[in-house]
């Protein structure tokens, strides 16, 4: 081991003592029932912070924005900087908020965050940015992400990207990285350290360098689940075995793997794991007590999987917003066995990802929520007058007036290309049977309709890849707010419709795993089954069911109609 390594080995059994410890005078200071929890959300515009108790109930929550900049088109930057000082201030002003529930700083056992996916920071050797962080939204490396591809063809880490045969999105570590290398090279050799936002901010909250194995392994083309094994002496150690070391060589990347704040598999922390103990000078900016328990969160969606109480082999999770995002939790297959290499338009099979016991598979449709939104301001007479808004629930209201099949009108909704089942970027959206009879209520229907019908394909994409069997889909986003559009999902899928008690899973999930670092729950599993409830059950109606079967197949050949006649007209453009 080299004098690196051994620091990180000492450095990591001093912060598991000094956290016994702790655990053990927080144990003595109240039961399970009267501890308290905080879960933090860094997203793509804030940081949420949510106090709660260990129950899962939520005792307050308080938020800070930060700003988002966008030098070119396609780029969008944010200064890391920001990040940490609206965390201080979302968490000040909840402990602000709890407190006239009679709960103070003190009273919080352990704490977890989590951040958007990927959003990529270089740091200096004193940990300070050399340049700001390009968020997850950033496309500029869409070339160095079809170089990656291509470059890579056929190396075993690409597997997870639709079975090798991609795409893989500019959004992930690899093609941002390597945009840093081609286009920033000063930038580049002053970075002594290249992470996300969730190793970010785990070192600011700690003092700690690590990495998490969720994000390892749904974005950075790692295979936790084997640096797991070498961790905890299951496997021997092997030099690179796990990261992507024969891919990051065809990709002229090799530095990479240096400038990750990793050296030996200790420094790999499990989702719940903890990382450390608060420091000092976190403790002082965030109003709490030093030495609180810092659990590993990950990607904002992937713990929210958890905080919707999907955290079992077999489980469907449904996250909605501007666009639609299918996960599918799974047993670790034999390696080898074949069931880890994916299938065209799903992403993964992603080893110990959420949480170390499981695997999971994505899928997702690239515009839902942004269709509708763009449809409601396109038929908006009231835009710019004095009148209030069209809402939601007004073209609700009128849709669902009309029967299945929107009198004889079907949507594509595929606007921004298509992901699952079938991948391709040039995919566009569009309105096919149009009459003078339809309306807006019609389109409105199709358009909603269109949406669940491409969940059903890519729940049945899953399917056909061994995940997403469940008869139940656990759902959080702007479809919750909607009650035909969630009894739509349930008719179009066959499936239960789940909506849970809290309306932000992503930072109920950090809680949760902020109960494990605090030791008031064994496992993610445990805490996920105790401070999760749910308030809404959505049963498919089988007369809808069985006319929603027979849509569904002139979907699909209209679906294929569409993708063929949009390669034309860009074609001829």
């Amino acid at each position: 081991e080299s004098p690196k390594q051994q620091r990180s080995i000492v450095k990591m059994a001093i912060i598991k003592i000094c956290l016994l410890l702790f655990a053990a005078e927080a144990s003595a200071g109240g039961s399970k029932s009267s501890r308290y929890v905080m879960g933090l959300d860094g997203g793509t515009e804030s940081v949420r912070c949510g106090v709660f108790r260990s129950d899962g109930t939520c005792v307050a929550t308080a938020a800070a924005e930060y700003p988002t900049s966008f030098p070119k088109a396609g780029w969008a930057e944010q200064n890391p900087d920001d990040w940490w000082n609206c965390l201080a201030k979302a968490v000040r002003e909840a402990l602000e908020l709890s407190s006239k529930e009679g709960v103070t700083g003190a009273d919080i056992a352990g704490l977890c965050m989590d951040t958007t996916s990927c959003t990529v920071v270089a740091l200096d050797k004193d940990g300070s940015p050399v340049r700001p962080a390009i968020i997850w939204m950033d496309c500029r490396a869409a070339a160095e992400a079809e170089a990656v591809i291509d470059l890579g063809r056929g190396d075993r880490a690409l597997e997870v990207n639709c079975a090798g045969e991609g795409p893989l999105s500019a959004e992930w570590m690899l093609p941002k990285a390597l945009w840093l290398k081609r286009h920033e090279a000063a930038n580049w050799a002053k970075a002594e350290t290249v992470c996300e936002y969730q190793d970010f901010v785990n070192f600011k909250l700690t003092g700690r360098w690590c990495v998490g194995s969720c994000g390892v392994a749904t974005r950075w083309h790692w295979d936790a689940k084997k640096v797991l094994d070498q961790r905890n002496c299951k496997q021997p150690v092997v030099a690179g075995d796990g990261r992507p070391l024969s891919l990051l060589e065809r990709i002229d990347l090799r530095d990479l793997a240096e400038k990750w704040p990793y050296s030996n598999p200790t420094d790999l922390v499990a989702t719940g794991e903890v990382v450390g103990g608060l420091s000092a000078a976190a403790a002082e900016a965030l109003g709490l007590p030093e030495g609180i328990p810092v659990a590993q969160g990950g990607a904002d969606a992937f713990v929210g999987v958890l905080g919707l109480g999907v955290a079992s082999p077999g489980k469907l999770a449904l996250i909605t917003g501007s666009s639609h995002l299918h996960l599918s939790l799974a047993q670790h297959p034999a390696e080898h066995s074949g069931a880890n290499a994916g299938a065209p338009g799903v992403w993964g099979v992603y080893r110990s990802a959420p949480i170390p016991a499981t695997c999971l598979a994505e899928g997702g449709q690239s515009s839902t929520g942004s269709t509708l939104r763009w449809f409601r301001s396109f038929v908006d007479a009231s835009e710019g007058a004095a009148s209030s808004p069209l809402s939601y629930a007004e073209l609700d209201a009128e849709a669902a007036k009309i029967g299945v099949g929107a009198e004889g009108l079907v949507a594509i909704g595929e606007f921004q290309g298509s992901r699952t089942p079938v991948t391709d970027p040039r995919a566009r959206g569009a309105l096919v049977g149009l009459s003078l009879r339809h309306s807006r209520a019609h389109v409105w229907r199709a358009l909603l309709e269109a949406t669940c019908l491409g969940t059903r394909a890519a729940i049945e994409a899953l399917s056909s890849a061994g995940h997403g069997s469940s008869t139940e889909i656990a759902v959080a986003g702007g479809a919750t707010k909607s009650m035909l559009w969630l009894q739509m999902h349930a008719d179009v899928t066959g499936k239960t419709v789940v909506v849970g008690e809290c309306p932000n899973a992503p930072l109920l999930g950090c809680a949760m795993l902020a109960a494990v670092a605090a030791s008031l729950y064994p496992t993610p599993e445990a805490a996920a089954g105790a401070m999760y409830r749910a308030a809404l059950r959505v049963e498919p109606q089988p007369d809808q069911v069985r006319a929603y079967d027979r849509l569904f197949e002139k979907y699909k050949k209209v679906a294929v109609l569409v993708r063929e006649a949009s390669r034309v007209i860009q074609d001829d453009n």
